[in-house]
């Protein structure tokens, strides 16, 4: 078994949408990256690919390949990140994501972005825990300036 940690944080943007956990969060704002700036799924993929010892997503994903990213919906890199580790011989077993955001409220969205995680990863739901927290106004998240998202995520030998 092996265990892998992952960051991720964008900040808000005007005109941009909202995407997390693979959903589309209604929203005055979205966040601003070079792909659909899915916080939490960036996150999960450096947990998936730190735990394989396969280095980060942007090592894989980089930003700096012209457009072949730009505006690529992270879903998309979650599943190659998950045909990596199958390749490497792995296999998922859980993860555990926080995502702290001050508004939108993401309780009521956390079990749709669970079923299409889990889709996506060809994975059980339940293998899926997700978080959602403020940080009390504290900061650039309490200011509502972005949205960080943390995930651990285990995997073992197939």
């Amino acid at each position: 078994m092996r265990v892998g940690f992952g960051y991720d944080v964008h900040q808000f943007s005007p005109n941009r949408q909202l995407w997390l956990g693979g959903i589309l969060i209604p929203s005055e704002k979205g966040l601003l990256g070079h792909s659909d700036a899915d916080v939490l799924i960036h996150a999960l993929c450096d947990a998936l690919l730190g735990a394989a010892g396969m280095r980060d997503i942007g090592y894989h994903f980089p930003d700096t390949k012209g457009n072949e990213y730009e505006g690529i919906d992270s879903k998309i890199l979650l599943r190659r990140v998950m045909d990596m580790l199958r390749e490497a011989g792995y296999e998922f077993g859980n993860c555990d994501c926080t995502i702290c955001c001050q508004s939108p409220k993401l309780s009521p969205h956390i079990p749709s972005m669970q079923n299409c995680l889990a889709e996506v990863m060809n994975v059980r739901a339940d293998q899926i825990n997700i978080k959602a927290t403020t940080t009390e106004h504290l900061g650039f998240v309490g200011r509502e300036e972005g949205i960080v998202s943390y995930a651990v995520a285990l995997i073992e030998h197939a």
